[in-house]
């Protein structure tokens, strides 16, 4: 249930722009310093990889865990394939808090 209320998270980030829909041009995966997800909003540790990644459209970069990215890498991708799963603010139903999850 965990990493479906962080699917659910993701997905209202997409949403409403805080989370990028295009593709990332240029991708890295590093120990993390204590950065925080873009996706989860939770520190990444430093006994944790940090995925880092620049948007094609230069729009900014964004910092993920490495399960938060495939999540978001997903979800973009499914929004952009399938009108399924083009959500509407009001299909979302309750706003899902970052406390809702937990990361392994």
């Amino acid at each position: 249930m965990q990493v479906e209320a962080l699917r659910l998270f993701i997905r209202e980030k997409l949403q409403d722009g805080r989370l990028p829909h295009e593709q990332i041009s240029q991708v890295q995966s590093r120990p993390a310093d204590g950065q925080k997800c873009d996706a989860c909003e939770k520190l990444i540790t430093i006994a944790q990889f940090v995925v880092t990644g620049t948007s094609l459209e230069g729009r900014g970069s964004i910092q993920l865990h490495v399960e938060c990215f495939q999540l978001w890498d997903d979800e973009r991708s499914a929004r952009r394939s399938s009108p399924r799963h083009r959500v509407r603010s009001r299909d979302v139903g309750p706003t899902v808090a970052p406390s809702d999850f937990r990361l392994a």
